[in-house]
């Protein structure tokens, strides 16, 4: 193993594959948002708990195999979740009601919790800190074009056949993944430095000293507050299209990666621009951690608005640039991560923080379900659940602005650190 400070040879090919692993997982997840609480005839409650029933094992699955992943090769474990999360969406098939279609959603999310931080750890094996802003925006678009991807394909697969065959082809589409995963996938073999200085060999830092550690807690935070509203956009953005702003469904639908469009330029520009202020000696506080955190707070002054708008075109406009302007947080979230913690430690201190932040996926179908049913209409319930999305997106960017500062951090951390012992040499062939 090496350590160098150039990508490795073949790093983008393994970057596209994993790109197209995180595609199909969020046209996995965008599929029951899709066909809405109309097609599968459920009360908004219903349809909220089943939008949550995804991450309800999301967490535990990410936090047990990102730990499983310090010690197993990345593309083993790739393999193993693409096979459970291809060959759970075949039950749909058949007649489900929604105990069934419920179970299924609980298996499929504890198939794809650890998907985003093993394979940004998989990935982080070809690419040096100084060089991981692209990759990471690349492999964070897999979300928004696997959304964009899904949409027109779905919604035309469920307008033809049914939503049954939706889930289908999903299955199909994870299969093949899987098949050129055996073939072409391979293990990165580029080695982090030390988080301390002292030695020049592999170290570890106690867990109690990471999970407390300032910048590790502010990117959950921050974290938490974007994907509730990145939960908000795989289940109800769609509903609240069609039901409560009126729309035809297929208009509806269609219109449903608009968000998504907008956050992959998002993601793209702002992993960009942080990986080249990093290369010019920038702080990681301020190419990072700043940056990301006041995009969040412009989209936190946003969303509040929606409701006051006056026409449709509006109101979903500044739906979209409020929800998506905060983008840069995915790309900065495992950069951050990774720049504090041990390379023997990386992968599940990545699931641990992905856990934390996709908790939120557990918590906003449910509460805007909620305010949906019992709003005085549907838009104004809709509406209602942006302004508490807006509120959560000025907090968590506050605290990110304020507290996220990795290199403060990663001195204190060294303090921390102590060095592994070495591996025991290989007995001797006779």
């Amino acid at each position: 193993m090496t350590t160098q400070d150039r990508p490795l040879k073949g790093a983008w090919g393994m970057t596209g594959l994993l790109f197209l692993f995180m595609l199909i997982n969020f046209a996995d997840k965008i599929v029951v948002g899709l066909i809405g609480m109309e097609g599968f005839g459920f009360t908004p409650e219903q349809f909220g708990l089943l939008g949550s029933s995804f991450f309800f094992l999301f967490a535990i699955s990410a936090i047990v195999v990102g730990f499983i992943s310090n010690r197993v090769q990345a593309r083993h474990t790739l393999l193993a979740m693409a096979l459970v999360w291809s060959l759970v969406q075949f039950p749909m098939l058949a007649t489900a009601n929604f105990t069934v279609i419920l179970a299924c959603r609980v298996i499929l999310g504890a198939g794809e919790g650890p998907a985003s931080p093993v394979a940004t750890h998989a990935m982080y094996k070809w690419f040096p800190d100084s060089r991981r802003g692209l990759p990471t925006a690349i492999l964070s678009q897999g979300s928004a074009i696997g959304v964009i991807v899904a949409v027109p394909i779905l919604t035309e697969i469920i307008a033809r056949f049914s939503w049954h065959w939706a889930f289908g082809a999903l299955g199909i589409a994870g299969l093949l993944w899987a098949v050129a995963w055996k073939i072409f996938g391979r293990e990165g073999t580029l080695v982090d430095p030390p988080v301390s200085q002292a030695g020049g060999g592999p170290d570890r830092v106690p867990y109690r000293h990471l999970l407390t550690c300032p910048s590790i807690v502010a990117v959950c935070c921050a974290g938490f507050a974007s994907y509730w509203g990145l939960a908000l956009g795989l289940t109800w953005f769609p509903s609240y299209l069609i039901s409560g702003l009126g729309l035809g469904e297929k208009l509806g639908r269609n219109l449903t990666i608009l968000p998504w469009i907008f956050g992959s330029i998002v993601l793209l520009i702002g992993g960009y621009v942080s990986q080249r202020l990093k290369s010019k000696g920038v702080s990681s506080r301020v190419c990072r951690g700043a940056l990301a955190a006041i995009l969040m707070m412009v989209g936190g002054c946003v969303m509040p608005l929606v409701g006051e708008m006056p026409s449709i075109p509006l109101k979903v406009a500044l739906l979209v640039f409020g929800s998506a302007i905060g983008s840069t947080i995915y790309v900065v979230i495992p950069m951050i991560v990774s720049e504090l913690t041990p390379q023997s430690q990386r992968a599940g201190m990545l699931a641990i923080v992905n856990s934390v932040v996709t908790l939120a996926g557990v918590v906003a179908p449910l509460v805007m379900g909620t305010m949906v049913q019992h709003a005085a209409s549907p838009k104004a319930g809709f509406e209602q659940g942006y302004v508490v999305f807006g509120v959560l997106l000025l907090a968590g960017g506050l605290i990110g602005l304020l507290f996220i500062r990795p290199e403060a951090d990663r001195k204190r951390l060294a303090a921390h650190a102590v060095p592994l012992p070495p591996l025991a040499p290989a007995p001797a062939r006779a």
